[in-house]
């Protein structure tokens, strides 16, 4: 069995994402591993107008990124005493900036939730999910939404 010494965890701060965790904690005391949480914020597009396009909204991206950076450091400081945790903030598209930190970081496993999207939203949309393991260099494991009823 391959040893895993670096873990990324796409967080999205939904309860998906955090049940996700769950595993990559489990995972890491095992093998000792690092932990590598990832919050990705979307750019936020308004269209103006067909003849303007899509117009940037900078001061809504920088507010969402303030406010992420926060509940990183707050996810962090639950973990610190415990795991080797680092987490990164960044602005892009979720499946790119994962596959991109994944290689450059040369991760051993990406644990990442799904959100369970139905069939139409799956088709309209895509997973980002999907499309970190078509993409990724490395193992990922999906886990699947548990209900909490």
């Amino acid at each position: 069995m391959k040893e895993i010494k670096k873990i990324l965890v796409p967080l999205d701060f939904s309860d998906y994402s955090f049940q996700a965790l769950e595993y990559a904690k489990a995972i890491a005391e095992k093998f000792n591993a690092e932990i590598i949480l990832l919050n990705v914020v979307e750019p936020v597009m308004f269209i103006a107008d067909l003849t303007m396009g899509q117009i940037n909204i900078p001061s809504i991206e920088s507010e969402m990124l303030q406010r992420s950076e926060e509940k990183m450091k707050e996810t962090i400081d639950t973990l610190k005493n415990n795991f080797k945790v680092n987490g990164i903030v960044k602005l892009g598209k979720p499946d790119k900036e994962i596959i991109d930190l994944a290689n450059s970081q040369r991760v051993d496993l990406i644990v990442i939730g799904t959100h369970g999207h139905s069939k139409v939203e799956h088709l309209l949309f895509g997973s980002t999910a999907e499309k970190v393991i078509r993409r990724s260099n490395c193992s990922v494991l999906i886990i699947k939404p548990v209900s909490q009823s």
